[in-house]
């Protein structure tokens, strides 16, 4: 995986009150991902990225809410969320990266 993929497949971290509990209670973090990203690639982005080694990765695609608005209805965009499970003892700090 080259260098440029790495940065498209982690949009960001996904910050909520289930993920704050899965991040206390099973060393889980929680990222928003690209859609056609496989649970291979994020694994591989996440290890280069914060230098950790990673137990568990699962993916699911969050389906896009329908809104209703003075034109109409529209859909907002569906996006996909994944459980990345660090090994015993490891850490990610979203403040320092190296």
């Amino acid at each position: 995986m080259n260098q440029e993929r790495i940065f498209q497949v982690l949009e960001g971290p996904h910050v909520s009150e289930k993920a704050a509990v899965v991040a206390d209670t099973n060393n889980q973090y929680v990222f928003k991902v690209a859609l056609n990203a496989t649970k291979a690639e994020i694994r591989k982005s996440v290890e280069q990225l914060f230098k950790v080694k990673v137990e568990n990765v699962s993916t699911l695609r969050v389906k896009g809410k329908v809104k209703r608005n003075r034109y109409g209805f529209s859909t907002k965009p569906t996006w996909k969320k994944a459980y990345v499970r660090l090994a015993q003892g490891q850490d990610i700090d979203f403040a320092v990266v190296e």
